[in-house]
């Protein structure tokens, strides 16, 4: 009888425990390509611009979407150059994003009902599939201040946000 009381404390004493792992990977549903690279025209001393009419090209940035209502679209327009040469006036800078193409004709409606704060414009991509969107940038360098000669460029930032 002792033996079986032993044996049934350390049963009771001795518990096991095992922790098991569970993981998982999710591939985003949202895509985002450059389509096209914008390029700056100098129609002024002063102003650069990617506007076709000023000589430009608008940068034009595709987003493929798996998985509709699922994601925002947020597109950032430069404030800031990321390389130019050395600049010691203010630098006055717009920006649009428009949409351009796209597959499914429900998406002209992404540009009534966009969202625009600061340098900064959301779309809500409520249906599957491509839109491409365009976007104008350009700076006035003080006032009719002549741009040093040089290179320029600024960053766009696109980011797929799920929802």
């Amino acid at each position: 009888m002792l033996k079986q009381l032993t044996l049934l404390l350390l049963l009771i004493s001795s518990s096991a425990l095992a922790e098991t792992e569970i993981t998982g990977n999710v591939a985003s549903k949202c895509i985002i390509q450059t389509d096209k690279p914008g390029v700056y025209g100098n129609p002024t001393a002063s102003k650069l611009s990617t506007k076709p009419a000023d000589g430009g090209v608008l940068p034009v940035i595709r987003y493929d979407v798996i998985l509709g209502d699922a994601y925002i679209a947020k597109i950032t327009t430069p404030q800031s150059f990321s390389t130019s040469p050395s600049l010691n006036d203010v630098l006055n800078w717009e920006g649009t994003v428009i949409v351009g193409q796209v597959s499914d004709p429900g998406m002209a409606a992404y540009d009534t009902s966009k969202v625009i704060y600061d340098n900064v414009t959301e779309f809500d991509l409520s249906i599957a599939g491509s839109t491409w969107f365009e976007v104008d940038s350009s700076v006035n360098y003080g006032y009719d201040k002549a741009l040093p000669g040089g290179t320029y460029r600024s960053i766009i930032q696109a980011e797929c946000i799920a929802k």
